[in-house]
């Protein structure tokens, strides 16, 4: 039975996506193009220019989560550079070419390192299959791979507000970030603004318009036009907030050449304002206490180990012979 002309397109498009593994190559030299570093977004986007892949392939969600199919399988490919120590990665979120993924001289030699990481992994697996550890290591790779649930349950919920909730919550994220007079129309203006405020900074202060939209799929340039259209000469600086992903073509519209640039904030960035801000999102520190077994080890034979012996614990000596 025929699915129709655009579950086509899509099959199709997906057979044109290269795998992980393809990916493993251009990764490494995406990386040594843009200086050694570079940040998820830049490292997909210059992955899918180096491989000169269209739009459409681009644009493929992953099931049903906010990540594109390319995004997906080239975090696939970053966690498995990682694990044979050609990348690394901060906290921020830069992911950091090292001297070992600068030595790979040939894409069969990287592919190679992989192959032999898995084979590894996999052995290691299945000797501890039986022990009670293995319900995690199970799922290590895709445990790396995965939002983290946090991430998932806040943008869930995001996408499910009423749009004035929305709205108020973009203005509540904007005022906790500095701005002041932050104003909420109500009802989509001009362009699809929703509101605006002014960012203070030390002497200089910017009149910043801002539309957030609940998207669920992702965000085409045509709407980064309307939206620019509506605040020349209005303010000084733009803002788009979605809970959805922004075309490559919107991103370059964005910060096209001879226009008013306009920031972008988009996939998971909002939930990660959220937790920066305290907003909705609750940090809590876990006490961690770990049983350390070599310590009580030392004392077999009824003596201390040497690291354990403190000053204050020592036998004192007797003055009386013999004591």
């Amino acid at each position: 039975m025929d699915s129709g002309p655009a579950e086509r397109v899509r099959t199709t498009a997906n057979a044109d996506l290269p795998k992980y593994d393809d990916l493993l190559w251009p990764t490494l030299e995406v990386l040594k193009r843009i200086g050694g570093s570079g940040t998820i977004s830049e490292i997909v986007e210059e992955t899918a220019s180096y491989l000169s892949l269209p739009e459409s392939v681009q644009s493929i969600p992953h099931g049903a989560t906010n990540r594109t199919e390319l995004e997906y399988r080239s975090a696939w490919a970053r966690t498995h550079l990682k694990y044979v120590g050609a990348v690394d990665n901060s906290e921020r979120g830069v992911w950091v070419l090292t001297a070992r993924g600068r030595s790979f001289a040939s894409e069969s030699e990287v592919r190679e390192a992989v192959r032999a990481w898995r084979a590894e992994y996999r052995e290691k697996r299945q000797k501890n299959r039986e022990q009670a550890a293995a319900a995690a290591s199970d799922d290590l790779l895709e445990n790396e791979l995965e939002p983290e649930g946090w991430r998932e349950g806040s943008l869930a919920v995001l996408k499910t507000m009423p749009a004035d909730g929305f709205e108020r919550l973009s203005q509540r994220v904007l005022r906790e970030s500095g701005f002041v007079e932050v104003e909420v129309t109500g009802r989509s203006g001009g362009g699809g603004i929703d509101g605006g405020g002014i960012l203070k900074l030390d002497l200089l202060s910017f009149h910043v318009v801002f539309q957030s939209k609940r998207y669920r799929e992702t965000v085409s340039a045509n709407v980064i036009r309307d939206f620019r259209g509506g605040m020349v000469g209005r303010a000084d600086k733009g803002l788009v907030i979605t809970t959805g992903r922004f075309t490559p073509d919107a991103k370059r519209e964005a910060v096209r050449d001879g226009a008013p640039a306009i920031d972008l904030v988009d996939g998971e960035a909002p939930c990660d304002l959220l937790k920066r801000l305290s907003i909705g999102v609750r940090t809590e520190m876990v006490e961690e206490i770990t049983f350390d077994r070599d310590w009580f080890m030392g004392l077999q034979g009824g003596a201390l180990s040497r690291s354990s012996w403190s000053a204050d614990r020592r036998p004192r000596r007797s003055r009386r012979p013999g004591w």
